[in-house]
């Protein structure tokens, strides 16, 4: 049995209440607009405005209706104009879509979904503001003013509010009733990280140009940039031996374990089909074997700051420890990744290495990263004895070693 909502009677009285209840609440939106709302006059309207006082006082001394016409004019143009502006931004609303992760020196793009609810006018001529900070990770907060606050202190606050990516992305079409645009903002992340994407402020010179209406916005959202991809040397290291037939891992490859059956698909060889599941399922059906793994590498990175004095030599072996991540995964040969004294996380899939990158983008130096008296070969399995560490070179060289062995520098 379907269950209606009750329906609520109303009466001519509550309808006219109603009504001049709506008359009321829009007659003092446009007295005193919303906190975040803000109107400013542009360089015409301040003219406008001055032309007006001018035309204004000629009209009362000299008692001229023509003059007294025209500053009706000029004041119904700045009236209307407000109005119209006030118009161009009810029930528009906006959403940030951004895709993560992003990469440090690779253009990212961040698009902007600008939807209008209103049933009968569209919105023209809108501009979107939009800055992409970076999150401080532990900030150091105390109660101050700016009578006790040093000049200094005030500076550096104020400058960690400027800083970051800034752009702003103009409409360049019409939104129509009830319809949706989406518009895209590309920068360029400069650090590791995470950043906070926020859409500032949404502004427009609709419809004269005479008044600026802008508003503020709380739409923001965080995202992790990974660190640049570096080139560096690979040479071959002696590597520990593995268990007689290798390893077993979960995914396709040549080896003798049947791993799954999957659909037929143009290249496959005729060798790997299974007739007789082919024969009940109706469709080509082909064998899929586990992959015999090679010896597999564990990373582990040490992000003391005894071991990294320099902030320049510890960001290229973070970028060296994220490409070498990437490379030993697409060979089948990354088996596991830890930072610091955080337990060994298993790299299976993919996710599994996003999350290490993940990992890595917000790492820092501290005191001590835990690096001496533990060693990592005691958390791994017997098999994986290869474990990759990461130390300087020089002044500006970082090598990865595995082995005691020479696996890759920069």
């Amino acid at each position: 049995m379907a269950v209606f909502p009750k329906r609520e009677r109303r009466t001519a009285s509550a309808d006219a209440v109603g009504r001049t209840g709506f008359w009321a609440r829009l007659l003092w939106a446009l007295i005193y607009p919303r906190r975040r709302h803000r109107t400013t006059p542009t360089i015409a309207g301040g003219l406008l405005i001055l032309l007006s006082f001018g035309v204004g006082t000629a009209a009362y001394n000299a008692g001229n209706n023509i003059l007294f016409i025209t500053l009706s004019l000029m004041l119904a143009c700045l009236v209307l104009s407000g109005v119209l502006s006030w118009l161009n931004f009810r029930r528009l609303t906006w959403r940030l879509e951004v895709a993560p992760p992003l990469r440090v020196g690779q253009p990212a793009t961040v698009g902007l979904r600008v939807t209008n609810a209103k049933r009968i006018l569209p919105s023209y001529g809108l501009w979107f503001e939009l800055v992409a900070r970076p999150v401080e990770t532990n900030p150091i907060r105390r109660a101050e003013t700016t009578f006790t606050a040093r000049g200094l202190d005030v500076k550096a606050a104020l400058a960690r509010a400027d800083a970051g990516e800034r752009g702003r992305v103009p409409l360049t079409a019409r939104i129509d009733p009830r319809g949706e645009a989406r518009l895209e903002w590309t920068f360029v992340p400069a650090a590791r990280g995470k950043i906070r994407i926020e859409l500032e402020r949404a502004g427009s010179l609709f419809p004269f140009g005479f008044l600026q209406k802008s508003l503020a916005t709380d739409e923001q959202g965080e995202v992790v940039v990974w660190p640049a991809a570096v080139s560096y040397r690979r040479q071959p290291v002696a590597v520990a031996r593995s268990l007689p037939g290798g390893e077993r891992l979960a995914r396709g490859g040549a080896g003798s374990d049947l791993l799954a059956l999957r659909r037929y698909e143009l290249g496959d060889s005729h060798r790997l089909i299974h007739w007789k599941a082919s024969a009940r399922s109706r469709r080509l059906l082909v064998r899929q074997f586990a992959a015999e793994s090679a010896i597999g590498f564990a990373l582990w990175f040490e992000a003391d700051a005894a071991r990294w004095p320099r902030a320049e030599q510890f960001e290229r072996a973070v970028a060296l420890a994220t490409t070498l991540a990437e490379d030993l995964f697409r060979a089948g040969r990354l088996t596991g990744a830890r930072v610091d004294r955080d337990p060994l996380a298993p790299i299976r899939q993919v996710r599994d290495l996003e999350a290490f990158l993940d990992r890595l983008a917000v790492v820092e130096r501290a005191g001590d990263g835990g690096a001496r008296g533990d060693s990592p070969r005691g958390t791994i399995a017997p098999r994986h004895q290869n474990v990759v560490t990461f130390s300087p070179e020089g002044g500006q060289g970082v090598v990865a070693r595995a082995n005691d062995r020479v696996l890759a520098q920069t």
